[in-house]
Order: C-alpha cells, then sequence, then structure tokens
C-alpha cells in the first residue's frame, strides 16, 4: 500500500519504491478508488483539460452578479499584448490568466477548485503558462498536477485549505505552493526541490487572512489569485537556484494549522474582519 501523511512521507516512497514523486501520488490514487492507472491518470487529465477550457472560454463581458468582478482580465491582456508589464512574458501571462480564472468562477463559469474555488486561479494560471513558454508535454503537466495534488493532500490532511477554517492562507497558500511544486518539477527541479518550493511559497502567505466583502468571493479574492500564482512561480525559481527554506515543508504546513486555529472568527470567511468592514466595503454592501 501506498500511504502518505507528510511531505516527507512521499520523500522516503520515492527513495523506497523508487518512483517519481508524481507515480507516488499516482498509485496512492488508483489504491484510494480502486481505480486502474488509466482511469486515475485521465482524471487528472480531464482535470487540467478543464482548466485549459475555462483559460480559453474567458468572456470580458462577464460580471458577477454583484457587479464588482469582471473585465479585469481583458485589460492585463491588453496591457500585456502592448508590451507594458514590466514583470514580463512569463509573469505577466501568469497573472493575466490567473485573473481571467478566478473572474471566471465569480461569473459563475465552470471551474476547477485547485483546491477550492475561490483559489481556482494560481495552479492553471502558473501550468498553463509554463505548458506555452516551457513547450512541456501533455505527459509533463498531468505529472505536475499529480504532484499539486500530493502537496494538497498533506496539507489538507495536517492544517486546513478552507478559508473558513485557516484562513486565506488555506486557501491561496496552499494552491500557491502546490503550484510551486508542480512548477519546479516542469522545470526540472529535484524531489527535494519540489518539496522546498512548496515550503518557500506557503511560508510567505502564512497569516493571510480570509476578509471577503460582501461575503462574497470576488474581493479580494480574485486579485489574491494572482499574488498567490507570482509567489507560486518566484518560490520555484528560488529553489531551483539553490537556495533552500530553513523550515521544511512540513513544519511550515504545521505552523499554518497553528496559525490558522489562533486566528480571530472575524477573519476567517465570516465577512465580519478586515478589508469586509472597511468604510468603503460597507458601502458597498448597502448599495448591493
Amino acid at each position: 500500500m501506498i500511504i502518505y501523511h507528510s511531505i516527507q512521507d512521499i520523500l522516503e516512497l520515492c527513495e523506497k519504491e523508487q518512483m517519481t514523486f508524481a507515480q507516488v501520488i499516482e498509485r496512492a490514487d488508483m489504491e484510494e478508488r480502486a481505480v486502474t492507472q488509466e482511469a486515475s491518470y485521465a482524471k487528472m487529465q480531464s482535470m487540467y483539460e478543464a482548466m485549459r477550457h475555462a483559460d480559453e472560454t474567458y468572456d470580458a463581458k462577464l460580471t458577477s452578479a454583484s457587479g464588482l468582478v469582471g473585465g479585469d482580465g481583458e485589460k492585463l491582456r491588453a496591457y500585456n499584448e502592448a508590451g507594458k508589464n514590466l514583470c514580463g512574458d512569463f509573469l505577466g501571462l501568469v497573472m493575466e490568466k490567473a485573473i481571467k480564472m478566478a473572474e471566471g468562477n465569480a461569473c459563475m463559469r465552470r471551474i476547477v477548485a485547485a483546491p477550492t474555488a475561490g483559489s481556482c486561479g494560481v495552479i492553471p494560471a502558473v501550468f498553463l503558462t509554463a505548458q506555452e513558454k516551457l513547450v512541456c508535454s501533455e505527459e509533463q503537466m498531468v505529472a505536475a498536477m499529480y504532484i499539486s495534488a500530493g502537496v494538497g493532500a498533506v496539507i489538507a490532511e495536517n492544517a486546513s485549505i478552507a478559508g473558513a477554517s485557516g484562513g486565506c492562507q488555506a486557501e491561496i497558500g496552499s494552491a500557491s505552493a502546490m503550484a510551486a511544486a508542480g512548477l519546479c518539477f516542469l522545470q526540472g527541479g529535484t524531489n527535494e526541490m519540489i518539496a522546498n518550493a512548496a515550503a518557500l511559497a506557503l511560508k510567505n502567505m502564512l497569516g493571510l487572512a480570509c476578509d471577503p466583502v460582501c461575503g462574497l468571493v470576488e474581493v479580494p479574492c480574485v486579485k489574491r489569485n494572482v499574488a498567490g500564482a507570482v509567489n507560486a512561480v518566484s518560490a520555484a525559481q528560488l529553489s531551483l537556484a539553490g537556495i533552500k527554506s530553513a523550515i521544511p515543508v512540513d513544519e511550515v504546513i504545521d505552523a499554518m494549522r497553528r496559525i490558522g486555529n489562533e486566528m480571530s472568527p472575524d477573519i476567517k470567511e465570516t465577512g465580519q474582519g478586515g478589508l469586509a468592514t472597511t468604510p468603503t466595503a460597507i458601502q458597498i454592501g448597502k448599495s448591493l
């Protein structure tokens, strides 16, 4: 049986079973759901395809029911196309795709909750851009999906991926760590680098409040997807450069759980604190 409860477990299984990081997660999925390798692979591939479809069918004319979200993805596309984005082609496209995907969620489009609907823009923004810019194969992308899923599963078991439980660190933070791990793999990182990238990304998101204005997954959620995606890219680059997190990833995850437990309920998706109680947010609520 392939069973893991930590990132360290995954690394040890890779060594013991002579399997890649992605293969360990794939095998665990096969055993847990009692499905064939073909069925497991097809499921993961279908989720990546759903991400791609959501990106390709972005509609700049759509707005959310509140009117707070819509069209910003197109603004960023135009800005990027004009060559004004100082972040360059890769990061510029990551930012664009992240905001488009998150807008799609707010506008009730079909997305992949990876790991949640509120953080749905991070992983596809990084992975879709990587496939386009690094010319990655479909098999590599599915492997990256497995890797991100494994990181997400460990976070979900040992901390949380829900804003109501752990704040936005549990949503955007988790998504960022998952994306960083997958991107590190796509750029040829070792298993240790993959784990390290996740640690670096998650550390930067510790303590992030979940404070949705009017209780909607729109403000500041949509734009935080951009921050999470860019953070994932930077974390992967640091790891690939040989820069190590002083705190191992499993300890970072444990710290995230403790921080989430210590957070006030007002900043855990209740809409009763943080940005949700600013004067402007209150006025927005009165106008809806």
